[in-house]
């Protein structure tokens, strides 16, 4: 079970990096998740900075993803940052310029929303073996769906009516669901803490949303190793496929 009364440590900005505002959740600070990140943590920590405003970071969610293309290799990064009134979400990716790799750009996007504007907070979580399931069971991962303006995803197959010899044409059938940003994080790629940020950060955003307390923070889960890779996808993201 988690522990409900134990406390992170309040982290401390590294080196050279000028931000001042309370940057601290539930694993580690905002500056400590881009580090580990790794995807040019000063630049995007300064953008993240200079979209904030002012304001304090109540929660933040870090993730990284990586792609393969033939022998390039791409990386995007989406970092989430909820504050009393806003959610401010940049999106970060670089493009190699020329074929020796000398020459490389990157792409930055923020977006600020504001949170009385947010209209749905979806988390949806995956365990294996649930005929099983006990309380101390890890969730195996979690995909995270925030819908602010109205976007809507339509995901369309083939219909059937249940007979497998029935070789007739039943036109197609398909669900809508309304979704701005999907984040899915995986215990297996990410690492259980990260499981453990994005279900932190949902209840920090259904919280503010909703004008309630802010949740209890929980002590870290244990930690593994996390290669940061995953599967994105939302209306701002270029080329990025789940």
């Amino acid at each position: 079970m988690e522990d409900m009364t134990s406390q992170p440590p309040t982290p401390q900005p590294h080196a050279g990096h000028h931000l001042v505002h309370n940057h601290k959740s539930q694993g580690q600070s905002l500056d400590q998740a881009l580090e580990r990140a790794g995807f040019y943590p000063r630049l995007v920590g300064d953008v993240v900075d200079d979209a904030l405003d002012g304001r304090d970071c109540l929660a933040h969610l870090v993730h990284l993803e990586t792609h393969f293309d033939r022998a390039e290799v791409r990386r995007h990064i989406t970092v989430l940052v909820l504050t009393d009134d806003m959610l401010v979400i940049t999106h970060v990716d670089d493009q190699q310029l020329d074929e020796a790799g000398q020459q490389i750009v990157a792409q930055i996007s923020t977006e600020s929303v504001p949170v009385a504007q947010i209209r749905s907070v979806v988390l949806s979580y995956m365990y294996a073996q649930p005929q099983n399931y006990k309380p101390t069971d890890p969730v195996r991962e979690v995909t995270l769906s925030i819908a602010w303006s109205g976007g809507q995803r339509i995901d369309i197959g083939p219909a059937s009516c249940g007979d497998p010899q029935c070789e007739a044409d039943h036109g197609y059938t398909g669900t809508i669901a309304q979704e701005d940003i999907v984040l899915r994080i995986s215990s297996e790629a990410d690492g259980l803490q990260a499981v453990q940020d994005a279900k932190y950060f949902a209840r920090a955003l259904r919280a503010v949303n909703t004008g309630a307390s802010a949740p209890a923070r929980h002590a870290p889960a244990m930690s593994a190793p996390r290669p940061r890779t995953g599967v994105f996808g939302n209306r701002l993201s270029r080329g990025h496929q789940r």
